[in-house]
């Protein structure tokens, strides 16, 4: 819906008790001042690192329609007294606004993807009506910052939350107010900051805490903590629907068949219907998040054959199971891109992923972050689901994947390096014609790097 006028002036004065200027009109939101366009609203957000009125000259010259200030300022603004607490309250205002059925997705792994199929499934039907949040914007100033740029005229909303501690998923539910909450699944992920993953299925549970009156709470039948996730949606939701592979889920597979293509051709049951469609992305774990989405279109009151016509199309996300080939040599090879992020279990899902690639099978593995006392275990372990996929050759990156080098010596080919410019290096000196390679690390390790000289070299058509 670009260029639809998002806020006037008097709107944000409004929704932020702030004083407006001038006269303006914004069709688009953001505070990073590398991505202001024109027409956008620019929020000077003020944090430890930086203060963001020192970009609003930028922003006014890249065509900013206007700011939010927390001081006087030549250009059209409004003033507020803090910018954060503005942005929290035109989130507010911006859910207060609009009659969309809105669908909230939670979970330790695959909400990205989830939240991506989710909204396609539902554009398909109601195609320019569907807003959703953008890339990974799932935090204290993403969700919000999704909200703000929620036209008015919206029918379905689509927004990702996430967290890392206790508490956080509570206060953006009650600020996103869904009347779907999906947890798409539960998995070690921040253990550095809770106890177990009964406390992390505590935490994410916190997504129902927010559902409208009469909304429906979507659980994964197969979690070992599907009756925790059941509890904690029970008072707040009117309806609670589960999805899996489990006889008694109300959404499940009925049957599978993997393609040439890699995709999935799934039989399944919503409820009391039988729907068959193909799943265009890799890998068991997106099945479930298909079945997933299913229940949550169905929920929404959306068109579950369009649904399914959305998931036959689907393709990767960059960072997420994004296939693309790069030249090597005389040829080319294939990489799947799942740099953006990584825990034990999106780990073993992407390798059994890797594992149904024809030809030499490369792993590019960085650390996964954030796992607190039982870091060295969990990477040891990533030894049997790398022998179990047939990898030739693996390249470990930084200083947690040690463990696993200890566990796979004798066993597999592998280096371990230090970081991801040496893991490039390496990688080009191994790659060869007809190779696929995984490249799959928690985002602080910087493997998006590799992923980009690769896509530059299959741009330009030569080696980067």
């Amino acid at each position: 819906m670009r260029g639809v006028t998002l806020w006037t002036a008097a709107e944000l004065a409004a929704a932020t008790g702030g004083t407006a200027s001038r006269d303006f009109t914004a069709t688009g939101v953001t505070f990073d001042s590398r991505e202001v366009g024109a027409g956008d609203l620019f929020l000077a957000l003020t944090g430890e690192a930086t203060d963001g009125h020192r970009f609003v000259d930028g922003a006014y010259a890249k065509g900013a329609a206007g700011a939010v200030v927390s001081r006087d300022l030549a250009g059209p603004h409004v003033r507020v007294v803090d910018t954060m607490a503005a942005l929290e309250d035109l989130g507010r205002a911006a859910r207060a606004r609009v009659a969309a059925t809105i669908v909230g997705v939670t979970g330790s792994v695959g909400k990205t993807g989830t939240k991506e199929a989710l909204a396609a499934a539902l554009d398909r039907a109601h195609p320019g009506e569907v807003h959703w949040s953008v890339k990974s914007y799932n935090n204290h100033t993403g969700v919000p910052l999704s909200l703000a740029r929620m036209p008015a005229a919206t029918r379905f909303g689509v927004f990702e939350m996430g967290m890392n501690h206790a508490g956080e998923l509570a206060a953006l539910t009650r600020m996103v107010r869904p009347h779907v909450a999906v947890v798409t699944a539960i998995a070690p992920a921040h253990t550095a900051f809770f106890s177990g993953e009964a406390a992390i299925a505590d935490a994410k549970g916190e997504i129902f805490q927010g559902l409208e009156p009469g909304g429906t709470a979507i659980v994964p039948f197969d979690s070992p903590h599907r009756d925790r996730l059941i509890a904690a949606a029970t008072p707040h939701a009117a309806r609670i629907v589960t999805f899996g592979a489990g006889r008694d889920a109300d959404v499940r597979v009925l049957d599978t068949m993997r393609l040439p293509s890699g995709g999935t051709f799934v039989s399944a049951r919503v409820g009391a219907r039988d729907l068959s469609f193909t799943v265009a992305l890799p890998g068991a774990h997106w099945v479930s998040n298909a079945l997933a989405v299913l229940a949550a279109v169905d929920a929404a009151g959306g068109d579950l054959g369009l649904a399914g016509l959305a998931l036959g199309d689907m393709g990767g996300l960059p960072g997420r199971g994004l296939h693309f080939t790069t030249p090597v040599g005389s040829g080319g090879a294939t990489i799947i891109d799942e740099s953006y992020n990584a825990n034990p279990v999106s780990m073993r899902a992407t390798l059994a992923v890797l594992a149904q690639e024809s030809g030499r099978r490369i792993a590019v593995l960085g650390g996964m972050r954030e796992l607190g006392e039982q870091s060295a275990r969990y990477h040891a372990d990533l030894s049997g689901p790398i022998d179990e996929a047939g990898i030739s050759h693996a390249i470990l990156v930084g200083e947690e994947m040690l463990p696993l080098a200890r566990a796979l010596e004798g066993r597999t080919d592998f280096v371990h390096v230090p970081d991801a410019a040496a893991a490039l290096d390496r990688l080009r000196g191994v790659i060869a014609p007809g190779d696929a390679v995984l490249i799959k690390g928690s985002n602080g390790i910087g493997l998006s790097a590799v992923v980009a000289a690769l896509r530059r070299a299959g741009a330009t058509g030569a080696s980067d």
